[in-house]
């Protein structure tokens, strides 16, 4: 077995033994799910950003069309919160493929890009003429399915796959193809990588954990807005903890989001009017002495990080 991937099965048994046990010594179940849900969203997002460098400022686009997608599926077909789910996800995976023209942009052109049709995607939920079908600006009602623990372990379950496909990717010719076209996509071209299959198929993935996760937190708090789903502050969130912990690894994401989620609701509730400036702190001192993550830290130490 490849190294990654035996450093990645350890990744997720820790992952899997602490989100089991903690909930008994540490009862706070809500934070405990949005702690993995912004893991499996960074996850998501590593895979498009971490491994081919497209930057999609507007992730969160698909996070409100998982939600919107299983939401729909529970109030209209009556299917169960696990079908809708994978509904969720589907309907994510829809929105990327009609965004792929997209990738006709680069650099900073493609995350604005991006960032204006989540907007879009957000304006079209909320407009009141569609209140028949999306409930518009009202919001979305799912009390019938409401049951917060069946959403938390979902939501394990999603994070883990998120950890194995990223595993996967990582160890795989196919991460060493996407590592190559975020180094120089001509380059890769012209060594016979398929850029625009391998970037298409990337992004679809990405988008497929961001709509799966959408649609399990909808599952989870059943009251939701368009701006709880489609709020720029989940996206900003996501690509933090993202640089935070070092892309292109699988490690990174989650040590990212386990310190600076962390740091983001002790602060919040400890010295709360202390909040913005130290977590804005926090932020600076990363970027101006570890630009590539905590992970650098080990790399310069010799230390292969999965």
């Amino acid at each position: 077995m490849p190294k990654t991937w035996r450093s990645t099965a350890v990744i997720v048994a820790i992952t899997l033994l602490t989100f089991v046990f903690v909930p008994y010594i540490y009862n706070n179940q809500f934070l405990l799910f949005n702690m993995m849900m912004y893991m499996a969203l960074a996850l998501g997002l590593n895979i498009i950003y971490g491994y081919t460098g497209y930057l999609p400022f507007g992730y969160v686009g698909f996070f409100g069309a998982g939600a919107y997608g299983g939401a729909l599926a529970i109030t209209f077909l009556h299917w169960s919160p696990y079908l809708a789910v994978i509904v969720g996800g589907g309907a994510a995976v829809l929105v990327g493929m009609i965004l792929i023209p997209l990738f006709r942009l680069s650099g900073a052109y493609f995350s604005i890009a991006n960032l204006a049709a989540a907007e879009a995607l957000y304006y079209i939920v909320a407009n009141p003429h569609l209140e028949s079908i999306t409930q518009g600006p009202y919001g979305i009602s799912l009390p019938q399915v409401y049951d917060p623990n069946g959403a938390y372990w979902t939501m394990l379950f999603i994070l883990l796959f998120a950890l194995v496909l990223s595993g996967f990717i990582r160890g795989s010719r196919f991460g060493l193809a996407l590592a190559a076209i975020r180094e120089n996509p001509l380059s890769a071209s012209m060594s016979g990588v398929n850029v625009v299959k391998l970037r298409s198929i990337s992004w679809l993935l990405s988008a497929l954990v961001a709509g799966l996760a959408g649609a399990t937190f909808g599952w989870y708090i059943s009251v939701f807005y368009p701006e709880t789903v489609f709020g720029l502050g989940i996206g900003v969130f996501t690509i933090v903890f993202v640089l935070f912990g070092g892309i292109g690894t699988v490690l990174g994401p989650i040590v990212g989001t386990l310190i600076l989620y962390g740091a983001y609701n002790y602060i919040g509730i400890s010295t709360p009017q202390y909040f913005q400036l130290v977590y804005g702190l926090i932020i600076v001192l990363l970027v101006l002495f570890l630009p590539n993550g905590l992970v650098s830290l080990a790399k310069r130490r010799g230390i292969d990080v999965p």
